[in-house]
């Protein structure tokens, strides 16, 4: 385990609209705002996305499985954004479902809005950053 102490950052509440990919919006609104490191929480619908369910085994570096949907499903989400390479990361985790289908996973891909998706970002004020570590196959939080 590392950690670090920082302190709570300016707060952002952003209303991403219908047929706006949510990845993309948030993104493009940490390189507005010089968003370094936040969390945030969302909730809305969504009319598409590719998520990470999981992996294949129980393996490091792990072998993803992608489950995608393209109809009108709720969404619930928590995420954060460090920068990594110099640019924000955005890392989402959330439940999408509808009365038929309910999945969980990690949203990454074709995030686009139905009608309405509200997130509220915390700005924290913490030198820290994701670094690849090609070992792991991902990219942890890392302190500066």
């Amino acid at each position: 385990m590392d950690y670090r102490k920082g302190s709570i950052g300016r707060l952002f509440v952003v209303r991403i609209d219908h047929g706006e990919d949510l990845l993309g919006e948030l993104t493009g609104l940490a390189v507005k705002e010089d968003i370094k490191s936040g969390f945030f929480i969302m909730l809305g619908a969504m009319g598409s996305a590719e998520l990470v369910t999981g992996p294949e085994e129980k393996v490091v570096p792990p072998i993803p499985v992608w489950h995608g949907f393209d109809d009108a499903r709720e969404v619930i989400g928590i995420g954060n954004i460090f920068r990594e390479n110099g640019k924000p990361k955005i890392h989402l985790h959330g439940a999408v479902g509808n009365s038929k289908n309910l999945t969980m996973g990690c949203i990454r891909k074709n995030t686009e809005a139905f009608m309405v998706v509200e997130v509220m970002i915390i700005e924290i004020d913490i030198a820290a950053e994701r670094i690849i570590n090609e070992n792991v196959g991902y990219s942890p939080v890392t302190f500066r």
